[in-house]
């Protein structure tokens, strides 16, 4: 017999228009601290693109963006907490006030070892923005210094994230359940 493993939606946790609202308000807070200094955003892919894109869209700072691509979980739905950079950014960072956006916070490994690799390149500062934090699976200390949700510790997907490459289209935040379908041999 083989096992395949899909997924479906089993709740939604936050709705587009909770997200909206809650994106703006990290928008406001995060124009208030920086209060017109350039800043550059690094989306941590492939996660974080839908919410760096409503978050830009609401800042009214001098911003630049670059990307970052990150991995800890490969194919499965817990960090490994190995953590292999696919992609680096391209722009220089020294001197610069940098906010990593970053799409849910869990273990912490990614975005401690990331913020520890950055801060190597001299910059002036580093904060750090996440949608979502799942604090029940921290293993490593961090602060999140702008985040949009607290999540219960569950596989979630939606404004960006994803399960093996599904679901990233939906515009609100679900938790995801798996299904093992079972195929039988045919003699």
């Amino acid at each position: 017999m083989n096992d395949e493993i899909e997924y479906r939606i089993k709740e939604v946790l936050f709705t587009k228009e909770e997200i909206w609202k809650r994106v703006k308000e990290l928008a406001d807070e995060i124009n208030s601290y920086y209060n017109k200094e350039q800043l550059l955003l690094i989306g941590i892919l492939k996660g974080a693109f839908v919410f760096l894109a409503d978050l830009i869209r609401n800042l009214e700072l001098p911003v630049e963006i670059d990307f970052i691509e990150v991995s800890s979980y490969g194919a499965n739905t817990e960090s490994s907490g190995n953590i292999n950079i696919g992609k680096d950014i391209k722009m220089g960072i020294k001197g610069k006030n940098i906010l990593l956006v970053e799409d849910i916070i869990d273990s912490g490994y990614t975005i401690a070892y990331l913020r520890e690799e950055l801060y190597k390149r001299a910059p002036k500062s580093i904060k750090i923005c996440s949608l979502l934090d799942k604090p029940a699976r921290r293993k490593v200390p961090i602060n999140i210094d702008f985040c949009g949700f607290s999540v219960p510790d569950a596989f979630v997907v939606g404004c960006g994230m994803d399960v093996n490459e599904k679901f990233r289209n939906l515009p609100f935040i679900a938790v995801v359940e798996k299904l093992i379908k079972k195929e039988t041999i045919k003699n």
